[in-house]
């Protein structure tokens, strides 16, 4: 899965947190490492992080600062960090992204390699999880142009996503629960 960039989209501030979720600590474990480690683990390189909110520290984390990409405007939404991480990965020769969120702490590295089999620059994959559509999701390099030019607010792909008949969801029920962390009480307990 070399040709399959990891790119984390982990700008936000966690306003309903309490501080930005990049920044948040699970067993041990800042939110940022843990997402970062499951992309790695899963096999994709190269990886961005974008960053917005606390990127100082959330940078000084990070095993290689250069991964990290701060979106301009990232105040505004994920819309704002996709587009910062997809321009970012033109520059290497990945055929596709997993696009993952910071804040998905039942996401591991079985549910990347699932949805991000087989990927090329065609892809437009999601997991899916009891029926639901989630994250990750795969974005094949032919559509980062199309995404990047539609992606604003905090929608960030979802609307072109939506209704598209290309789009494959990945089970990933049986991997992972997909829920994301708002609030300090949805954290696993």
């Amino acid at each position: 899965m070399a040709e399959v960039a990891g790119l984390l989209l982990a700008a936000g501030a966690g306003r309903r947190f309490g501080g930005p979720k990049a920044l948040a600590v699970l067993d041990g474990e800042p939110f940022a490492i843990r997402a970062l480690r499951v992309l790695a683990d899963a096999g994709c390189a190269p990886v961005r992080v974008v960053l917005g909110a606390a990127a100082d520290e959330v940078r000084a984390l990070l095993p290689e600062p250069g991964i990290a990409v701060v979106a301009e405007g990232w105040e505004s939404g994920m819309g704002a960090s996709l587009r910062a991480g997809l321009r970012a990965l033109e520059a290497t020769d990945a055929k596709a992204a997993v696009v993952l969120l910071v804040d998905l702490p039942g996401v591991g590295a079985e549910v990347v390699r699932r949805v991000a089999a087989g990927a090329d620059e065609n892809t437009v994959a999601r997991a899916a999880y009891d029926g639901v559509p989630g994250h990750p999701v795969v974005l094949g390099r032919r559509w980062w142009p199309e995404i990047v030019a539609g992606a604003s607010g905090d929608k960030g792909a979802r609307d072109w996503l939506k209704g598209r008949p290309d789009l494959r969801l990945v089970a990933c029920g049986d991997l992972g629960t997909g829920q994301d962390v708002d609030r300090p009480e949805d954290l696993p307990g």
